[in-house]
């Protein structure tokens, strides 16, 4: 795929035009309010998995409505001390995996924390645990459209409040430090991260690649591919819709999180990303509110951004923070 996005010094400068709500905050404030009046209760069982230097635990606790969500701990193994905690979101349609995958951060000596997606799980990889026990209106197949009608039944309401408890899960095991806590992950999992940056204000670092769900105005009309292509595929239906769907994006929208942004951030972005357009990754970045902040920019990529090589840079730039 050739460049199709503004060239890079334009991209550079670019803000988006999302409009933030005037209650934003109060909106988030009332959702994480009502989770945490539910018992956190988390719970971590020592699971076998014939690895000799990492140990796991399967993990339950109570997100978004009370609904138990699912999620590895995974720690290098003979641990006796509180360890910098690495909390990793996964991509769309994917699940937590087994338990036996994803061992690069709990190989670096760091504790490490993968967050099942709720009903999620099965598009690929290994599978997920967690359902969504939320019902919703009319939505094309997915998950962008699921309850888009007001940003109080959206589904990224329910995800993105798990995301945030499951922070406080992971901070909640005596061998974390969570003083020395940071988000990643990427595409979806890259815009979940930008949420718990902008909703835990005590990240030390926070490293979202390739991120999606940001700059919703931009990335409904530029490209047509999925998962944002479903929202156009809803409105393409539902017609007058679209400033209602769009309202009730923005509270979701990882550019207003990226505004709340306290700490560090380093991100990833591909020019030839057709499915998370390098303009709304700089959407995120520009709005980004800690001052220390980098983005890498593989030319040539597409969705698949910096892969191996995001993850060599990210492992050298974190052992800063944590």
């Amino acid at each position: 795929m050739p460049l199709f996005d503004l060239p890079l010094h334009e991209l550079q400068g670019y803000r988006s035009s999302s409009v933030e709500p005037s209650d934003f905050d109060a909106f988030w404030d009332k959702t994480l309010g009502e989770a945490r009046a539910h018992d956190l209760d988390a719970r971590f069982e020592r699971v076998e998995t014939g690895l000799s230097t990492v140990e796991v635990y399967d993990v339950t606790f109570a997100g978004f409505g009370g609904h138990p969500v699912r999620g590895w701990l995974r720690l290098p193994a003979g641990a006796a001390e509180p360890l910098p905690l690495v909390v990793e979101f996964v991509g769309y349609g994917s699940g937590r995996g087994l338990a036996h995958e994803r061992l690069l951060w709990a190989s670096t000596g760091r504790a490490h924390f993968v967050m099942d997606t709720r009903g999620q799980g099965s598009s690929f990889g290994s599978g997920g645990a967690t359902p969504d026990p939320v019902g919703a209106g009319p939505a094309y197949p997915g998950f962008m459209t699921r309850g888009i009608e007001a940003p109080e039944n959206y589904y990224y309401r329910r995800v993105l409040t798990d995301a945030v408890r499951s922070v406080e899960a992971a901070r909640s095991h005596p061998l974390t430090d969570a003083a020395r806590t940071a988000a990643t992950g990427g595409s979806q999992g890259g815009g979940m991260a930008l949420a718990v940056g902008g909703l835990v204000p005590d990240l030390v670092a926070v490293a979202p690649d390739v991120p999606f769900l940001c700059d919703f105005p931009r990335a409904t009309v530029l490209t047509d591919r999925p998962p944002y292509r479903e929202i156009g595929q809803y409105l393409k239906t539902h017609r007058g819709r679209t400033a209602q769907a769009l309202r009730t994006l923005s509270y979701f929208d990882g550019v207003h999180f990226a505004a709340r942004g306290r700490a560090p951030a380093l991100f990833s972005t591909g020019l030839e990303d057709t499915t998370c357009p390098p303009s709304t990754v700089f959407a995120a970045f520009n709005a980004w509110g800690h001052e220390d902040k980098a983005i890498e920019v593989y030319d040539f990529n597409d969705h698949e951004g910096g892969g191996p090589y995001q993850e060599a840079r990210k492992m050298s730039w974190l052992g800063s923070y944590a």
